[in-house]
């Protein structure tokens, strides 16, 4: 018969050998006897019996039972005799292949089926038989006799290597095991005794069952399809040797999977024991392994943590905190910036106690740092971080190139940063209990890279500081913008893309070159208008050729990347003056239209009027300009010649420097007050002075005060001055078109003088005092063709009291003398003119100023 299990190639196909594994001599002889022999019943031995076999007891498993496969029919057995299956000996607890569904029944009983034995595979195999039941040799293999042959299973071999089978097939003939002599082996309820197996063994029709032996009957057809079976590991007997007997045998098996359940259910047990009693001893208890700010609090009662937390945390509010932001750094005192601890709002956060098993595992590792709840004084910390912030914050300084001592100096560029107050203050309210913080800012970027920066200094810089820059001029003259000048001239600035672009200052330049080149130069000169003969005359006016330095310098950036000859010649052109003889023909300027004289100012007065006078004399005003008095003069001060005369200070007589001018100021006022000119700003004496014409006079002060008219008409003015020891006359030459008139009112609103009382000394300047008043000019103009009117205007002033000063010497004098003075009071040449007693006229203020700050009027 063929050692072949069917077509599944399983690696099975040889466990039924045969003469090989006979384990007697008696059971070969019955095996050679042939068809002779009636047909014993044998069982497969299944390897997974060794546990049993071992000494192991296998306890019924519910749902276990062992169940006939599809399509099988069992015969009727005697219950004295049929073999009763153990359980958890099922075919699928043992290893065997699975129920396969067989084919119909129909098909089964009719088709001639040939005894069958059973392999140790869990598969049925067709023993060959002939007719009389003998064996067959040399015929077909479905015809030859039935042999019975043990099927040996590898690990049920006996220990001296013969097969295990002969025993079993002795046992179950009810002959005496000759290899097991003494008493009488267990049975199935006692430990350690073999289970028998459910036999598969099947007679076919031609041979029924003899005797009481149950037979089974199989369908026919092709061999089950289905996965090949797993040969589980061999594994030795009881004396833990296994195969076939040259081998050593591989110790172990494997756990039943009750006592992997129960160990398992023993470890969940005790986990479970230690979770209830952890949580237990730790219930109402801060959880383990938690921190406030570093402090240690797990394990604690939550009195005993707030206790710790107090102790350890508030001396920390008056620790001075180091703070860092960006690249600055500087200190913070918490309680100084508003912060406090919210104690009921740190301990609400630490949290209860945690119920997943895996959190409580962790916190045996760790530490779970919760931190603190700070409260807040938002002003005192918006205060406290705006310090930080305005120490923090710096601009980006951008890549560049500066020039020291005529040598490039490349400049790297450098973000900046700033900080935002309300991020750093939440910042800081958390992280200050840590002891240093780190205040978040914000960078600002810079656009000039270095490789930019690298390219403009070696592209640029370095070749123009190389040698000096020369320009040539006419007659021999020389300009020269030395090398250690460049700096003045060139600078950079980002190009948007990473570098730098370089700047030109040609005006720079110019300054550098022009005065060098001014002698081959020729400057213009405008047209003049002189009053020769009592007539004005134009001086022509002369052209001039001055250097074009736009157009000299237009080369300047490849000049001074000139490696050899670094020189250019200069560009000359005309220059036309601004007035030119043309122009001034054109002013119309040919007669006098006003003219107007103030006297009676003391010597210093004089000279500073004087001065002032010739400054201004042959000013001309072109029509729609406007002239300014101080602007015309410059600085009126001892370096221009000016000298110390009568001032008003703090509302009273006093003395400057350049004092009395405001005389000439009055005199052109009225000149060009009754020229038609415009006036475009003028202000009048705090006090009256009784030489000028009330309503009709202007102070001055040099930088505060200023008097400007503007020239309303198509023809121009010419100033003419003319002073005199004792009296100042301007004259206003141009075309006559108006004419113009003055109506002074009444005084009104008089207002009586204080007294001032002051150390006699040369500081004091004594004052009889006069009254205050109201009073209005009205100004008319009309045509001088046709004397229809062109303006009417009226100009309210009001002056304040001249006050009554006293100068009292260091011995006080008896006290019986009038308030309101006497001649006594005033002493030395003040520069006033005698006045009218009713005026009562205090010493000239000669620039008779409007009060400057403070109250003082000067000049």
């Amino acid at each position: 018969m063929s050692g072949s299990n069917g077509t599944d190639e399983s690696p099975h196909e040889h466990d039924d050998a045969r003469a090989e594994n006979v384990g007697s001599t008696a059971e070969s002889a019955r095996e050679a006897e042939g068809a002779s022999a009636p047909t014993e019943r044998f069982e497969a031995v299944d390897p997974h019996r060794e546990v049993a076999e071992a000494g192991s007891v296998t306890e019924p498993q519910a749902g276990e039972a062992t169940e006939p496969g599809a399509g099988s029919v069992t015969e009727p057995q005697p219950a004295a005799e049929a073999p009763q299956p153990v359980a958890g000996e099922t075919p699928e607890a043992s290893g065997a292949v699975e129920p396969q569904v067989d084919e119909p029944k129909t098909e089964a009983m009719a088709a001639p089926q040939a005894p069958t034995e059973a392999r140790s595979d869990g598969t049925d195999q067709v023993a060959p038989t002939g007719a009389d039941g003998s064996p067959t040799e040399n015929v077909h293999p479905s015809e030859a006799p039935t042999a019975v042959i043990p099927v040996v299973a590898p690990g049920n071999r006996a220990p001296d290597g013969s097969s295990a089978a002969t025993p079993r097939l002795l046992r179950s003939q009810g002959e005496p095991d000759p290899a097991q002599p003494g008493p009488a082996q267990p049975g199935p309820e006692q430990p350690g005794a073999p289970v028998p197996p459910t036999s598969t063994a099947m007679p076919s029709a031609a041979h029924p069952p003899q005797g009481d032996q149950p037979t089974h009957q199989m369908q026919a057809g092709p061999p089950p399809q289905g996965p090949p079976p797993v040969t589980p590991p061999p594994t030795g007997g009881p004396g833990g040797s296994g195969g076939d007997g040259d081998e050593p045998g591989r110790s172990g098996s494997n756990l039943p999977r009750r006592t992997i359940a129960l160990v398992v259910g023993g470890v969940v047990a005790l986990l479970a024991v230690f979770y209830v009693a952890d949580l237990a001893l730790s219930s109402g208890k801060v959880p383990r392994g938690v921190t406030v700010a570093g402090v240690e609090i797990g394990g604690m009662s939550l009195d005993a943590a707030e206790a710790e937390l107090t102790e350890q945390l508030t001396p920390r509010l008056d620790m001075p905190v180091d703070v860092t932001a960006g690249d600055t750094q500087g200190q913070i005192v918490p309680s100084e910036a508003g912060i406090g601890i919210d104690w009921p709002a740190t301990l609400d956060q630490v949290g209860s106690q945690p119920l997943n098993p895996f959190t409580r595992l962790a916190s045996f590792f760790g530490n779970d740092e919760v931190g603190v709840v700070s409260t807040r004084d938002e002003v005192a910390l918006s205060a406290a971080i705006e310090k930080a912030a305005t120490a923090a914050a710096h601009e980006p300084r951008e890549g560049n190139i500066v020039f020291e001592d005529g040598t490039p100096v490349p400049v790297t560029p450098q973000p900046g940063q700033q900080l935002d107050v309300a991020v750093a203050g939440d910042v800081f309210a958390e992280r200050w209990p840590y002891g240093d913080v780190s205040l978040p800012v914000e960078s600002v970027d810079v656009t000039v890279t270095r490789e930019g920066l690298d390219r403009a200094l070696a592209e640029v810089a370095v070749p123009a500081v190389a040698q000096d820059l020369v320009v040539r001029g006419l007659d021999g003259a020389v300009g020269v913008l030395p090398r250690d000048a460049v700096g003045a001239v060139l600078s950079f600035v980002p190009d948007g893309s990473g570098g730098l672009e370089p700047q030109y200052n040609t005006e720079a330049a110019i300054g550098i070159l022009a005065p060098q080149l001014a002698p081959s130069e020729t400057e213009p000169k405008d047209a003049r208008i002189v009053l020769d003969g009592g007539r004005p005359t134009i001086v022509p006016s002369e052209t001039g050729e001055m250097v074009d330095w736009p157009v000299t310098l237009e080369k300047l950036p490849d000049l001074l990347k000139e490696e050899g000859d670094r020189s250019t010649d200069a560009v000359y052109k005309k220059a036309e003056p601004e007035l030119t003889t043309e122009g001034a023909e054109k002013l119309g300027i040919e007669e006098v239209v006003s003219e107007f004289t103030t006297s009676g100012f003391e010597y210093a007065s004089g000279v500073n009027i004087r001065l002032a006078a010739q400054e201004i004399n042959g000013a001309i005003v072109k029509p729609g300009e406007t002239f300014s008095f101080n602007d015309y003069t410059g600085p009126r001060g001892a370096a221009q010649g000016y000298i110390e005369s009568g001032i008003i200070e703090s509302g009273r007589p006093g003395k400057a420097v350049g004092g009395g001018i405001s005389q000439l100021a009055t005199t052109l006022y009225n000149a060009t007050y009754f020229a038609g000119m415009e006036d475009v700003e003028h202000t009048e004496h705090s006090y009256y002075i009784s030489r000028y014409p009330a309503a009709r006079e202007a102070t001055i002060y040099d930088g505060a005060i200023d008097l400007k008219f503007r020239n309303p008409f198509d023809t121009g003015v010419l100033i003419q001055t003319i002073g005199t020891s004792s009296d100042i006359t301007v004259r206003i030459w141009g075309t006559k078109t108006v004419d113009v008139q003055s109506v002074t009112g009444n005084r009104t609103n008089f207002t009586s003088p204080n007294t001032i009382t002051l150390p006699a000394g040369s500081a004091c300047i004594p004052s009889s005092g006069a009254q205050g008043f109201t009073v209005t000019d009205t100004r008319i103009v009309t045509d001088a063709r046709t004397g229809a009117q062109i303006s009417n205007a009226t100009r309210t002033v009001r002056y304040d009291p001249v006050p009554i000063v006293k100068c009292i010497s260091p011995e006080p004098e008896p006290s019986d003398e009038p308030s309101g003075g006497g001649d006594d009071a005033t002493s030395g040449d003040t520069g006033s003119e005698d006045a009218e007693a009713e005026d009562a006229p205090a010493p000239e203020s000669p620039a008779a100023e409007a009060p400057a700050e403070g109250g003082t009027e000067e000049e």
